[in-house]
C-alpha cells in the first residue's frame, strides 16, 4: 500500500470514528442491554415467562375475553406475540358491516396480560427494557430522524471499521498480539484500540452492515418503489409479504362457532416445534371469515423455518399455506436472518452473552479510539489554541460517554421503587440525570477524574440493583434462583458482575497519571 493511500484510508478512519463516536457509543452501549431486553422487562415487573418465543394460553378464551367488551363481528382482529414477556398485542380493526355504531367503527389497540387478563397502553405498558431499546437507534428523536441519524452512524461505523482493517493489514498479526502496559499512553491506548478492534472486528461489521439495512431502508427502497412500482408502495410491500391477504366482507353472519385452538394444534402436530406468534382473523364472525395462524420452527430445529396457514372459517379448508420445513424462499432468508444476525437469539442466552460482552469491548474501543486522537493532537508543535479546542472535545466526548453506565445502574433501581413508571417517568429520570452528570464531569475538565469516578459510582451502583430488586420485590438472588426466575436472575447477576468489575478497574487498574489524561 502506497503511502498516499495509507494516509487517506488513515485519515478517513480518523475523521469518521471521531465523528460518530458519542452517537455510536450510546448505540453500542445501550445496544449490549438491549439484548437482554426481555429479561429486563420481566425483571421489572417480577413477572416469569411459562412459553419463550410463542403465544400461550388458549386464543379462543382470549377472543370470548375480547368479545365481552368489543363487537368483534365484521372486524379484523390480531393477536401478536413478539417479544418473551406475558404481554401480547391486540390489534382490532374498524368494523365493516353498514350497521356498525361508531365505537365499532374505531381501530382498538392495547396489550393484554396473559396471565391476568389485565389490558394496557403502549404508555402505560413503556418499560425499561423498551426504553434501552429504543435509545439504541435513537428512537427518543421525533420519528424518522433519529432512526436515520443511527442508520447514517451504523453506515460510517461502517466505513471506518473496513478503513482500519486496511490501515492495520500489514501488520494486523503482530499488532493483535502487541501489548506494552507500561509505555507511554498513546502507545497503551493504540495497542488496546487495534488488538480489541481485530477481535471485535466481525462482531461489528455484522451490526454496521444490518443496523445500516434496518434503519435507512426506507431510503434504499425508494428508488425502486419510484423505479419499478411506479411509486406504489403497497405494491412492493404485497411482494415482499409484508401485507396481509384481502378477504371481502360479506355482511352475512358465520352460523357455526369459532374454534381456533383445535386448528392451532392441528399445525403443531403436523409442524413439530412450531411456534405461533401470530393470530390474524379476518372478518370476524362473518360467512367469509378467514384465520391466518402464523410462527416459525424453534431455532433448534432450522434456523429459518417460518411458516403460516389460512383457513376458511366456513368449512375449515386450508386456502393458504408455507410449510416451514419447506417452502421458504429466499425472501424469507433475507428477511429472517437480518434479523436473527442483528437480535442474536438464534442461539439461546449463551450468545446473546457473549454479544453483549462484545457490545462492551466495541464501547471500549470507541473510547480508546477518542483517546488515541487527542493523545496524538496533544503536542507542542500544534497551536496552543488547537490543543485546548481539541482537550475540551474530547473532555465532552468521554464525559457524556462515560456517565452511562452510573445512570443506567440508578435507572434500574429507580424503577423498582417508583410508584408508576412510563415513558414520561423514564425520559424525566434518564435524560435529566444524564445530563446534570454530564455537566458535572464536563466542567470538570479532568478526564482522569471522569473515568475513574463514572466507574466506581457505577461498580457501586451496579452492586445496588440486585439489592434494590430483593427489597422491592423480594426476589432476592438466592429466591430466584430457587424459584427458576430465569430473566430475573439474569439481570442481577449481569448487575453482579459489572459491579464487581467495574471496582476492580477503578481500584486496581486505573494507575495511569492525573497529568496525562486531563485536559489542557
Amino acid at each position: 500500500m502506497g503511502n498516499r493511500i495509507y494516509n487517506i484510508l488513515f485519515h478517513t478512519h480518523t475523521v469518521s470514528g471521531i465523528v460518530i463516536s458519542v452517537a455510536l457509543y450510546v448505540i453500542f452501549f445501550t445496544g449490549s442491554f438491549s439484548f437482554f431486553r426481555d429479561e429486563i422487562t420481566n425483571w421489572q415487573r417480577g413477572h416469569t415467562v411459562t412459553q419463550e418465543d410463542a403465544i400461550s394460553g388458549s386464543v379462543d378464551q382470549y377472543l370470548d375475553e375480547l368479545s365481552k367488551e368489543h363487537n368483534l363481528y365484521g372486524r379484523d382482529v390480531e393477536l401478536r406475540h413478539y417479544y418473551n414477556e406475558r404481554n401480547i398485542s391486540v390489534s382490532i380493526g374498524a368494523s365493516q358491516d353498514s350497521l356498525a355504531t361508531e365505537k365499532d367503527k374505531a381501530r382498538v389497540f392495547f396489550y393484554l396480560d396473559t396471565v391476568d387478563n389485565t389490558k394496557g397502553s403502549y404508555e402505560g405498558n413503556y418499560h425499561l427494557g423498551e426504553f434501552l431499546y429504543r435509545l439504541h437507534f435513537l428512537d427518543q428523536i421525533p420519528y424518522p430522524y433519529g432512526r436515520y441519524l443511527s442508520g447514517l452512524v451504523a453506515f460510517f461505523f461502517l466505513f471506518a471499521i473496513i478503513t482500519g482493517i486496511l490501515v492495520h493489514w500489514n501488520k494486523i498479526v503482530s499488532n493483535f498480539y502487541t501489548f506494552r502496559p507500561w509505555a507511554k499512553i498513546k502507545t497503551i491506548w493504540t495497542d488496546a484500540h487495534t488488538a480489541l478492534g481485530v477481535i471485535g472486528f466481525p462482531f461489528q461489521f455484522v451490526y454496521a452492515v444490518t443496523g445500516a439495512f434496518f434503519l435507512l431502508k426506507g431510503v434504499l427502497i425508494l428508488p425502486v418503489v419510484m423505479g419499478m412500482y411506479d411509486g406504489d408502495q403497497n405494491k412492493l410491500f404485497e411482494d415482499l409479504e409484508y401485507n396481509h391477504p384481502v378477504y371481502e366482507f360479506q355482511n352475512e353472519k358465520l352460523n357455526k362457532e369459532i374454534h381456533l385452538d383445535q386448528l392451532v394444534g392441528q399445525m403443531k402436530e403436523e409442524w413439530p416445534n412450531f411456534r405461533m406468534t401470530e393470530t390474524h382473523i379476518f372478518n370476524y364472525g362473518d360467512k367469509n371469515m378467514h384465520a391466518a395462524i402464523s410462527g416459525y420452527l424453534g431455532y433448534e430445529t432450522k434456523l429459518n423455518g417460518l411458516g403460516y396457514r389460512i383457513y376458511n372459517m366456513a368449512d375449515g379448508s386450508i386456502v393458504d399455506e408455507k410449510v416451514p420445513a419447506k417452502n421458504n424462499s429466499y425472501l424469507d432468508a433475507v428477511k429472517n436472518m437480518m434479523f436473527r444476525l442483528h437480535f442474536g437469539d438464534y442461539a439461546g442466552i449463551g450468545l446473546r452473552l457473549i454479544s453483549f460482552i462484545l457490545g462492551l469491548i466495541s464501547c471500549f474501543v470507541i473510547l480508546s479510539g477518542i483517546m488515541i486522537w487527542l493523545v496524538a493532537r496533544d503536542k507542542k508543535n500544534i497551536p496552543e489554541k488547537r490543543r485546548k479546542f481539541n482537550a475540551q472535545v474530547a473532555n465532552w466526548y468521554m464525559a457524556i460517554c462515560l456517565t452511562l453506565l452510573p445512570i443506567t445502574a440508578l435507572e434500574f433501581i429507580l424503577v423498582k421503587f417508583a410508584t408508576e413508571v412510563n415513558r414520561t417517568f423514564l425520559y424525566q429520570t434518564y435524560f435529566l440525570v444524564w445530563l446534570a452528570a454530564s455537566v458535572f464531569f464536563i466542567l470538570k475538565k479532568d478526564i482522569a477524574f471522569t473515568n475513574k469516578w463514572t466507574l466506581i459510582s457505577g461498580g457501586i451502583l451496579g452492586l445496588l440493583v440486585p439489592i434494590a430488586n430483593g427489597i422491592a420485590s423480594g426476589n432476592w438472588i438466592w429466591i430466584a434462583y430457587q424459584n427458576g426466575y430465569q430473566h430475573i436472575l439474569l439481570v442481577d447477576l449481569l448487575w453482579l458482575i459489572l459491579g464487581i468489575v467495574s471496582l476492580w478497574i477503578a481500584f486496581f487498574k486505573l494507575n495511569t497519571p492525573k497529568k496525562e489524561l486531563a485536559p489542557s
